[in-house]
């Protein structure tokens, strides 16, 4: 694709980047196939082609960035399933990272919008305050009148109970049961820690059992995914720079084979630390060897092995491919392996390429998009009759868990209980 970008606008690392990925881009429409909201909208604009024709003519200065342009932009999952299509390798996550941002300046959003994405980055990533404001969401939904609408979604996607905390996965060293075979870190992520406590303890139970170290540093704190994909930059490259540190301050000390995450959306951002830091020479190298050592749990387990399987239950899981594991990292084969070997019958549900509406904050963001891709995932699971629906990400468990019939758990839930954890609390009665 030809570009027409002011040459002082390509003095800027990320425009000049960005340009690259423009270039590369023939406008062939094959990312419009496997984009979500484009299956639901059928609006070129809703279309990865589309948005990166909104893209392009706003950095060139040819139209002037509006609140429509805005909106396009923010429909975008960035679920990255049209990199996964695109035959020409368009990086559409640099253009989608460039633009964000970019917007963020030049369009004032609305009150409402404002003070909703206000919620989200002052809470979400901290989980002490996001504990806080869950417990006060009765509150919010008995007096629900005087609430903004767009803000009523985030009180219904509150938990009337949360999970007690967790009960290994503190900080501290775990150690490994038997001889050490590994040394790993293990990121026991913001809102996962409140929601899902159970996951972090099942991944600690797991990797010890098979030999691993479990490190999780007393100042672990949030990745920074959460807001760095909602478009801002200063509190989210705060966070990232936070953990750089974290980790690489492990490394150097008692050493770190492994940096382990069972959230795949933090896994997917983390990944990218040494590019977001490229040109920050005090961050540039340790956020290299961060990078180095990051792992999704299940590419850990499968090096590590299973080991003895107790009785198989023989359960039909649906396993749901996360977009930031089977896009993002290209992690597909590793869960299902796992599972399979575990003694489950995995069934592929169709449209598994196809988002959950999770997202990140996107199902708080954009809930009546969001809305219509869980049906659709939902009907999609359903059509293969599982007992159990197994996935890799908290976002997606939350989003389809509230639709679903089934009972859904993360994989490293049903890993464990197959070699001697226990059983999962909500398949007690499967």
């Amino acid at each position: 694709m030809r570009t027409e970008i002011a040459p002082h606008l390509l003095q800027e690392p990320d425009v000049k980047d960005a340009e690259a990925a423009l270039r590369a881009c023939v406008h062939c429409g094959f990312c419009n196939a496997t984009c979500p909201t484009y299956l639901l909208t059928g609006n070129e604009l809703e279309g990865p082609r589309g948005r990166i024709y909104l893209m392009k003519t706003s950095l060139e200065g040819h139209i002037k960035p509006n609140q429509q342009t805005l909106e396009h932009i923010d429909s975008c999952l960035g679920c990255l399933s049209c990199e996964t299509t695109c035959p020409s390798g368009v990086d559409y996550s640099r253009l989608l990272e460039e633009a964000r941002p970019r917007l963020e300046k030049k369009v004032k959003r609305s009150l409402s919008d404002r003070l909703l994405r206000s919620v989200i980055t002052h809470f979400l990533p901290y989980p002490a305050r996001f504990r806080l404001a869950l417990k006060m969401s009765g509150l919010g939904r008995a007096l629900s009148f005087l609430v903004p609408s767009n803000m009523i979604p985030l009180l219904d996607m509150a938990p009337k109970r949360l999970p007690r905390p967790a009960e290994l996965a503190k900080p501290g060293v775990i150690a490994a049961v038997g001889s050490k075979r590994l040394r790993v870190a293990l990121l026991t992520g913001c809102a996962q820690s409140v929601l899902g406590p159970q996951i972090n303890d099942a991944t600690v139970r797991l990797l010890t059992r098979l030999g691993a170290e479990v490190v999780i540093p007393n100042d672990t704190g949030c990745c920074g995914a959460l807001t760095f994909h909602m478009g801002e930059r200063r509190q989210s490259r705060k966070l990232m720079g936070h953990m750089i540190e974290v980790w690489h301050r492990e490394i150097e000390g008692d050493g770190l084979d492994a940096i382990v995450l069972n959230t795949s959306g933090c896994a997917t951002a983390v990944r990218e630390y040494e590019y977001l830091f490229r040109h920050d020479p005090t961050l540039a190298e340790k956020a290299k060897a961060v990078v180095e050592r990051v792992r999704d749990v299940t590419e850990v387990v499968a090096e590590l092995g299973l080991g003895e399987i107790g009785e198989s239950s023989g359960l039909r899981i649906a396993y749901h491919d996360a977009c930031s594991l089977q896009h993002g990292q290209d992690i597909k084969s590793e869960p299902r392996t796992l599972l399979q070997a575990a003694g489950f019958t995995v069934l592929e549900v169709p449209e598994g390429h196809i988002c959950c509406g999770s997202a990140g904050t996107y199902n708080m963001l954009q809930s009546e998009m969001a809305e219509k891709l869980q049906k659709r995932k939902v009907e999609h699971i359903e059509s293969v009759q599982p007992q159990v629906v197994a996935a890799g990400n908290i976002g997606c468990m939350e989003q389809i868990g509230r639709a679903a019939g089934v009972p859904i758990v993360h994989t490293v839930q049903l890993l464990d209980w197959a070699t001697g954890g226990p059983r999962p609390v909500n398949l007690q009665t499967v």
